[in-house]
């Protein structure tokens, strides 16, 4: 088991509310929920993001290439 660290922190009441409703539902403590919801926030930070070179040259050839795209999806 590992060892945990107290910290403090504020939440949107309805974010914590959608919380609690979840801990309750699934018959857990808040804090193993929150602890779920900061390991995969932290997992998907460190999939990390589209540089964006790549995204605006997707764009671009979605311009260039639209009509072509919609034929082949048809």
């Amino acid at each position: 088991m590992s060892v945990l660290r107290k910290f403090s922190s504020q939440a949107e009441p309805e974010v914590l509310a959608g919380l609690q409703e979840i801990a309750v539902r699934e018959g857990r403590q808040l804090q193993a929920v929150l602890g779920d919801a900061m390991r995969e926030y932290l997992a998907r930070k460190h999939q990390g993001a589209p540089r964006r070179n790549v995204l605006e040259a997707f764009q671009e050839s979605l311009k260039e290439r639209d009509e072509l795209y919609r034929s082949l999806a048809k």
